[in-house]
């Protein structure tokens, strides 16, 4: 049965210049119409991306979109009401930032360690100054821990203050300190795992990341994990996923990561292109059948080899006088001995539907641009964020004292588009046309600010902003504000 291949949706895949791609047509093997590719070109081709993928009279837009595109695609995608967006736009919501894998970990009640986001510096420097040490700093926008590079361990006051005087971060987003066996990275379709694997810290060290020198295997990931994964796969609506969970010393499992976005061999993508085609066929195509803890099998072999293997499959476990053998193995999980088939049973992979109503409209929970870097106690609207929601959660007191006070601070700026001109103006080598570029290029006067406070090397983006233009910008700026 099934649907015919008129009846298919017409798929196309998401692309966005200088973005890896996470698919390709290989991992749809045997869809039997066209799969289109609309390509995102950045800077001001939002209307031309709508008016492509309402020309191809594409259905389904397949992939995912990187931090610095999110709120423009949550644009997009309500101008295309439409066509189903895989992943949807609020099950990628934490792809966008660590601060919105926090406020989902908050709204759906998941364990993560403590964690504290400050808008307001002065009022994050005033805790640091009290707090218990150590703390885990993090770079909060964007997925990615980038190997660790953007993560740091700080014992004392001292070495934060340093920290962020030098890294610039905004907000300030850090963590207690959970002393850890390891981490653990699991991957799932359709809530179901299909892949795990620990990443052990070096002897001595703290970081787990294979680029720092980690260490990975297979064997044995814990049922707490998996339920754990499973859980928040759920609570995303995802229809792929993967988290990274923290293995504690005191036995607690602690969610560090999460998101749609991440690395995984080929075959993971080919088993995720073969269930979104059994997804959006009604059954015409096979549901991949991924026995549970394959992993430890396919991981016994060398990673070089795994790279390039595609298109692996496993028949369903059916009892006869040849699988009987296979059909009697067992493991000790979760605490008693289980027959390993059986538990396909338990860990199900789902049709996951499409949403209809957004769940994480960024008119409310969009925190970045609502509290601009340099007016944390405003929203973009001019008024008090006091009005800024907070999401329900065990952890709702260590929140941000800046989203819920009106007491300017020493670094508060309220600057007019004639007062940021005329700043601009006083720069030498800065004239009324760079001006006028530096504005279109950014689009708002809190974009400009974002980008002067916050990654003045962005300046150089503008054509005729070099370098040198840019650091003579940086320089005035931080004048200005002593």
């Amino acid at each position: 049965m099934g649907l015919s291949n008129k009846e298919l949706p017409k798929l196309g895949f998401l692309y966005l210049d200088y973005v890896l791609r996470f698919f390709d047509h290989s991992n749809f093997k045997g869809w039997p119409n066209k799969i289109e590719t609309v390509t995102y070109h950045w800077k001001n081709d939002k209307e031309r991306f709508i008016k492509e993928v309402k020309r191809k009279k594409i259905d389904v837009l397949i992939g995912n979109i990187p931090s610095t595109a999110y709120e423009t695609f949550r644009e997009i995608a309500r101008e295309l009401p439409e066509v189903r967006f895989i992943p949807s736009l609020d099950t990628q919501f934490s792809n966008k930032s660590k601060e919105n894998v926090t406020r989902f970990a908050w709204k759906y009640n998941l364990p993560i360690p403590k964690t504290y986001i400050y808008y307001n510096h002065e009022n994050a420097y005033k805790f640091l100054k009290k707090a218990k040490y150590p703390k885990i700093v993090k770079k909060s926008y964007g997925p990615s821990n980038y190997g660790g590079y953007f993560v740091h361990k700080v014992d004392n006051f001292q070495e934060a203050k340093e920290l962020f005087a030098e890294k610039k971060y905004h907000p300030m987003y850090f963590q207690d300190f959970v002393p850890m066996e390891a981490d653990i990275r699991v991957m799932l379709i359709g809530h179901k795992p299909v892949c795990a694997f620990w990443r052990r810290a070096p002897e001595g060290e703290w970081l787990t990341n294979t680029s720092q020198g980690g260490s990975m295997d297979y064997m044995d990931v814990p049922k707490s994990v998996l339920d754990l994964a499973v859980k928040v796969s759920k609570a995303a609506k995802a229809e792929y996923w993967a988290c990274d969970v923290a293995y504690g010393k005191d036995g607690k499992v602690r969610i560090l990561e999460c998101a749609t976005a991440f690395a995984a061999f080929p075959y993971i993508r080919d088993w995720i292109g073969e269930y979104l085609m059994w997804l959006l066929s009604d059954g015409r195509f096979r549901k991949p059948n991924v026995p549970m803890f394959n992993w430890e099998e396919l991981g016994k072999i060398d990673p070089s080899l795994l790279r390039t293997m595609r298109h692996i499959t496993f028949g369903a476990y059916s009892p006869s006088y040849d699988g009987a053998y296979f059909g009697k193995k067992k493991k000790n999980y979760g605490g008693e001995e289980v027959y390993i088939h059986k538990l396909d049973k338990k860990y199900k992979m789902y049709a996951v539907p499409p949403r209809t109503e957004e769940e994480w409209p960024s008119e409310k929970w969009n925190y970045q641009d609502k509290l601009a870097s340099m007016n944390p106690a405003k929203n973009k609207s001019g008024k008090s964020a006091k009005n800024v929601p907070h999401p329900k959660g065990k952890d709702m007191k260590d929140m941000d004292e800046a989203n819920t006070t009106n007491e300017p601070t020493k670094k508060e700026l309220e600057i007019s588009k004639e007062e940021l001109h005329d700043f601009l103006i006083s720069v030498e080598g800065i004239g009324k046309k760079k001006v006028e570029k530096i504005m279109d290029h950014f689009g708002s006067i809190d974009k400009v600010l974002e980008a002067i406070h916050l990654n003045p090397q962005s300046l150089t983006e503008v054509k005729s902003i070099t370098e040198k233009l840019a650091k003579k910008i940086e320089k005035a700026w931080k004048k200005l504000l002593d």
